[in-house]
């Protein structure tokens, strides 16, 4: 998946509250739901001398500055760092043919698809710290999407978001409780995930995590997803 089109898939199954064109930049009001929805881009040329339009305008939101590099960012990259900004949360893409990831074996009571998403999914997100801001993202999506929980040994063991846009379809949000983990919760996520994704007309499953969740990448490696790219936030 190229840049441009992991981009749009991330912002349609991911939405920050607002977006505006300020210039060569896109500004989004995260309402508190995380980077991901309240970082800058750049969309068009720009001179070093724009940048502050960018920091007046997230400042005016009551955000820090952030801006997110995607690969074709270099010389933002650049520029951001000699004024100070530092690279945080550098993130890994990983997809794969939703076909690739299903499993005719998944017992229905080991994970499943619903919407809304049950209290307990909640409950596990909070433990996680994806608390009511990042909810609301969820409910911001206006296409296909669902909540997938899972369970080991008859109980709730971990959730994900996932939603889809066109032929593609995107996991976020993705906890497994702490006392379940290492036994099997995140991949039958994925692979219900890939179902679901595959009835609701996408070709594709993709996700995004940080470098640093090696056993996340581990996992996602060893379901065959191929990485697709990567980004990282630059934030003074």
């Amino acid at each position: 998946m190229n840049p441009a089109a992991l981009a749009d898939l991330m912002e349609a199954t991911w939405p920050p509250a607002s977006r505006v064109r300020i210039g060569p930049w896109t500004i989004r009001d995260g309402k508190g739901g995380g980077k991901r929805v309240s970082a800058a881009t750049a969309d068009g040329e720009w001179v070093d001398e724009e940048i502050v339009f960018a920091e007046k305008a997230m400042e005016d939101l009551g955000q820090t500055p952030l801006f997110l590099i995607r690969e074709p960012d270099v010389l933002l990259d650049q520029a951001l760092q000699a004024r100070g900004y530092r690279v945080v949360d550098p993130v890994v893409a990983y997809s794969a043919p939703v076909g690739q990831l299903l499993d005719a074996s998944l017992s229905p009571m080991a994970a499943f698809a619903h919407w809304p998403p049950l209290a307990v999914c909640f409950d596990t997100w909070s433990e996680g710290g994806i608390g009511p801001a990042r909810w609301d993202v969820m409910k911001r999506v206006s296409g296909p999407k669902t909540a997938i929980l899972a369970r080991t040994n008859d109980r709730p063991s971990g959730v994900a978001f996932v939603a889809a846009e066109g032929n593609a379809a995107m996991l976020h949000a993705l906890e497994v409780a702490q006392s379940a983990r290492r036994q099997g919760s995140a991949r039958n996520i994925m692979h219900k995930a890939a179902e679901w994704a595959q009835n609701n007309g996408a070709e594709s499953l993709s996700l995004v995590v940080t470098v640093a969740n090696s056993p996340a990448r581990a996992l996602y490696t060893s379901l065959g997803m191929a990485v697709t790219g990567q980004y990282h936030y630059r934030m003074r």
